[in-house]
């Protein structure tokens, strides 16, 4: 069976969300401390790396692919304090992925994305790699996440990618 590049990258669209919202379940009944306290993580606490998820997620990457500006911002900047308004804030964010990947034209899958780093630089990356980035880089924090709460004593769904296919698998397809 042959799997287009653009199926490929709407699995692991799909996967984004998914993997986002069992994480955002896991972490739920973390008790304040836990999830804002220092856990040997890049952003110091989950709290810390989910913002920087939902900053590069929102407020970096979906504004370069849909010709919005992305402002020079510090990747530790915490964008929202709230915990549930976080949890609700990077769900919609990483949901919102799909319907991009699905509106795709071929022409727009096989042309460059321009953009401008955070730092200022103009840089070029082919679409299939730049949505890549994306997703893997997410995957990443969302396992530092997982490794910290873990070692704080706190369970995770799993979240790895043959979990979802299981699940969609297991849903009876419409006639």
């Amino acid at each position: 069976m042959t799997v287009s590049v653009k199926d490929q990258l709407a699995l692991m669209a799909r996967y984004h969300g998914w993997a986002t919202t069992r994480l955002l379940a896991s972490i739920e009944p973390m008790p304040e401390e836990a999830y804002r306290g220092p856990c040997g993580v890049f952003f110091q606490s989950v709290h810390g790396t989910l913002n920087h998820l939902l900053l590069t997620d929102s407020e970096i990457w979906y504004p370069r692919f849909t010709g919005g500006r992305t402002e020079i911002i510090e990747l530790d900047a915490e964008i929202e304090n709230d915990r549930v308004k976080l949890s609700s804030r990077l769900i919609a964010a990483t949901s919102r992925w799909s319907e991009y990947v699905d509106n795709l034209s071929d022409a727009a899958l096989a042309a460059d994305l321009r953009f401008t780093m955070t730092t200022g630089q103009a840089r070029t990356l082919p679409m299939p790699a730049a949505l890549l980035h994306v997703f893997n880089h997410a995957t990443h924090h969302r396992g530092q996440i997982t490794a910290a709460i873990s070692m704080l004593g706190f369970g995770c769904q799993p979240l790895d990618l043959p979990h979802l296919i299981f699940a969609e698998q297991a849903v009876p397809k419409a006639p």
